[in-house]
């Protein structure tokens, strides 16, 4: 199979500007105090098409702030429709996106081509914060005052944002959950064994008979992962560092150069994907940020589980979402400024 290329091409002679939205749908509801979904594509900068939503603010509110969420690996941007249409309520303009070859971008991937992890950072997500910031920077200047701009990563999606072209210069703050540093040496007792199976036997041999990674194997929200994702995410499960080992990305790694707030949570019971010391050691990467910890237990929230895939879903909203977003907004100036932290 071919490999996308790494070196982005000039996307200036596309119809379509490098991260712009396009195509938006007419609003689902004109109630002044609903949350309002609108269609959109990304043209990421190699000319590829991803599918991508808006959460506008109901009318009532306006926007505050812009947000972007970035999925975990191969989970598509629909898992987290909840999350941002509460986000949107709160003054958030949120846009949520599919990787390319996940869910409703799965054409975006050619016949015969492949990705990998460092694709959808340095393609996909790029795109994502291009089109964010654009619409930042809109707000501020039709509203005359400062816009923040939020990153929210799940997973695969805050681990690899430091990745993503400019966003050092154009991100306010990170909020990561069960975002790690996926080496399987993070992991502990009978976990460590799980973990070393899965990178050194499990994804490597499923994706010589089946020509990719199946979904079911990854969890309940995932789709199926291209064969160049899931082994470079094998390769990386195996080195000391993950991404951060890997020398090929020495150059890209901006994660050093981020000033905001970062605030990664873990989950005491997410023993598969993101055990505290893979957490831990993805902090440690933000040497240069106001950096804060934060742990949630299934008790905290009168629940017997959250695991890896819970903190996403509608039920345990109403508990945990004003516990994630509190302490990154008041620790963030622009977004303290526009939003209460309740």
């Amino acid at each position: 199979m071919s490999t996308l290329p790494l070196t982005p091409t000039d996307a200036r002679s596309s119809p379509i500007p490098y991260g712009a939205s396009c195509d938006r749908a007419e609003p689902q509801a004109d109630d002044a105090w609903a949350a309002r979904q609108m269609s959109t594509q990304l043209r990421c900068s190699d000319g590829r098409l991803l599918a991508a939503q808006w959460f506008e603010p109901p009318s009532a509110v306006g926007v505050k702030a812009v947000a972007v969420i970035g999925a975990a690996t191969a989970v598509p941007a629909s898992y987290y429709r909840y999350f941002a249409d509460w986000l949107a309520r709160r003054g958030y303009a949120v846009l949520s996106f599919d990787y390319r070859g996940i869910a409703a971008s799965r054409e975006a991937l050619q016949p015969g081509e492949d990705v990998r992890l460092r694709d959808w950072a340095r393609l996909d997500m790029a795109a994502a914060l291009h089109a964010a910031d654009r619409r930042r920077r809109e707000e501020a200047n039709r509203q005359q005052c400062d816009v923040g701009l939020l990153w929210v990563g799940h997973s695969l999606g805050g681990n690899a944002v430091g990745l993503v072209p400019g966003f050092a210069d154009k991100v306010d703050a990170v909020l990561g959950v069960a975002a790690q540093v996926a080496y399987l040496g993070h992991w502990s007792g009978f976990a460590r064994v799980q973990a070393w199976v899965f990178f050194h036997w499990m994804l490597p041999v499923l994706v010589r008979l089946l020509g990719h990674a199946p979904g079911r194997l990854l969890g309940p929200r995932a789709q199926d992962l291209p064969a160049g994702a899931a082994l470079e995410w094998a390769a990386w499960g195996r080195t000391p560092g993950f991404l951060f080992g890997d020398e090929t990305l020495a150059r890209e790694r901006a994660y050093d150069h981020f000033p905001g707030a970062v605030h990664l949570w873990s989950i005491t019971d997410d023993h598969l994907f993101g055990p505290a010391a893979a957490v831990d050691a993805l902090a440690a990467q933000f040497k240069a940020a106001r950096v804060q910890r934060h742990v949630v237990a299934p008790a905290d929230l009168g629940v017997s589980r959250i695991e890896h895939f819970g903190p996403f879903r509608r039920d345990l909203g109403a508990q945990l979402w004003p516990r994630l977003m509190a302490p990154i907004e008041a620790a963030t100036p622009r977004l303290a400024a526009r939003l209460s932290a309740g």
